[in-house]
């Protein structure tokens, strides 16, 4: 099956977001992410930087050439100037930009830009109906929030850690930005969800996003299994509490893949596959938390199976079986894959520095008004002169500001 076509042509048809303004001073990397996805579909993304100290994923990574490319996925759709706002003519002219503008994200530690003098007073002075997204570790209040904040201390924090990883081993933190992730695609629906609000009141909010909340979030009812029950759950590795056969398996040429029976039906399905059908009289597999007791039992007789099969021959058999079966894959195996290629999940960007180069694609597919990539994350302060130009200031005006160290 091919991916769905839009009913209005792209060209046709203005982006979602077209027309909306956002100023991204965020750094590293909930609230960039967050702009990232607003400038996806549309949204006229400015990034901020410091005129001497770039965002550091600009530095994260590998790189290519002395290009980072972290940031070409990150910086993607973003126009990129430089300001420091620290200084006076930073300031007075983040103000300029801020009247003009719909929302403006950023991630200093609380204070900070009350320090400047561009707190939410002062910037929503000068646009009532600006929308200021405040990106911190911990949130805006609290007796935490003046600490320094990153997604690997929400990692830990919010029982991610905790229930991850093997029942003998340590605690595992993912080795990518999770928390920053999750609180990414928050902070973009919780930006849309105060713009909503302002097409009602035609007032502005304040958007206060704690990257240890959203994490919490998606770790599901732990809180409530703790307040009704006492239950704290354990490191249980890729097995499950709540169902079995659940784990990863190697095949006979080496490679693994991953079984999931969350479904009843899905299960019994699994262990007439294997030739086990036996299993399914058992009084205790009539439920997943009863099969999740004898998980021993059940991975023995999945495990072995699949171990006498290749990979292809086990995805073939559990889909012919119309069971829940996927490879573990690596990158390598990403591009490559048909599924992701026929959603058009990684796309071509055309780049001057470094040419085509493969990205994700935008998160999801709208069939009217889709969003696109239009450039590749871009030097650093590359659109400064032309922003600020568009803002009204002249060439003096900007000189000067340069030669103060504002830009």
């Amino acid at each position: 099956m091919t991916a769905p076509t839009t009913t209005v042509s792209p060209a046709a048809a203005p982006a979602p977001l077209e027309g909306l303004r956002v100023l991204d001073l965020a750094t590293l990397f909930a609230g960039p992410l967050a702009a990232t996805m607003l400038g996806d579909f549309g949204a006229e993304v400015v990034k901020v930087e410091h005129p001497r100290r770039p965002d550091p994923s600009r530095g994260h990574g590998p790189s290519k050439d002395g290009i980072g490319l972290w940031w070409k996925l990150l910086g993607r759709n973003k126009r990129t100037m430089t300001l420091d706002l620290s200084t006076c003519g930073g300031r007075d002219t983040l103000l300029r930009l801020a009247a003009s503008t719909d929302v403006i994200i950023e991630n200093f530690r609380p204070g900070t830009l009350e320090k400047w003098d561009l707190g939410w007073e002062e910037l929503s002075a000068v646009n009532p109906r600006l929308v200021l997204a405040r990106v911190t570790g911990f949130g805006q209040f609290g007796p935490y929030s003046r600490r320094p904040g990153f997604g690997t201390l929400a990692e830990a924090m919010s029982g991610f850690a905790a229930i991850t990883g093997e029942p003998d081993a340590p605690p595992v933190l993912p080795p990518f930005g999770l928390a920053d992730s999750i609180a990414g695609l928050a902070t973009a629906y919780a930006v849309m969800t105060a713009l909503a609000a302002r097409d009602r009141t035609g007032r502005g909010q304040v958007v206060d996003m704690a990257i240890i909340e959203p994490i919490l979030t998606v770790l599901g009812p732990q809180p409530l299994w703790y307040d009704q029950l006492g239950h704290v759950q354990a490191r249980t590795g890729n097995r499950s509490q709540n169902n079995a056969p659940r784990n990863t398996y190697r095949t006979a040429d080496g490679t693994w893949v991953a079984v999931s029976t969350s479904a009843q039906s899905v299960a019994e399905r699994v262990m007439c596959l294997v030739g086990r059908p036996e299993l399914i009289t058992e009084p205790w597999f009539a439920t997943g938390a009863d099969r999740a007791r004898h998980t021993d039992v059940l991975d023995e007789a999945v495990g072995t199976w699949i171990a006498r099969h290749t990979r292809a021959e086990v995805i073939d058999a559990f889909e012919k079986a119309e069971a829940a079966v996927a490879p573990v894959q690596d990158v390598r195996d990403v591009m490559e894959d048909p599924q992701y290629a026929a959603l058009g999940s990684i796309t071509t960007v055309d780049d001057p520095e470094l040419g085509p180069l493969r990205m994700q694609n935008v998160l999801f597919r709208l069939t009217d008004t889709p969003g696109g990539i239009r450039w590749a994350g871009r030097p650093h302060g590359a659109d400064t002169d032309a922003v600020l130009t568009e803002l009204g200031l002249t060439d003096d005006e900007i000189a000067k500001l340069r030669a103060e160290g504002a830009l």
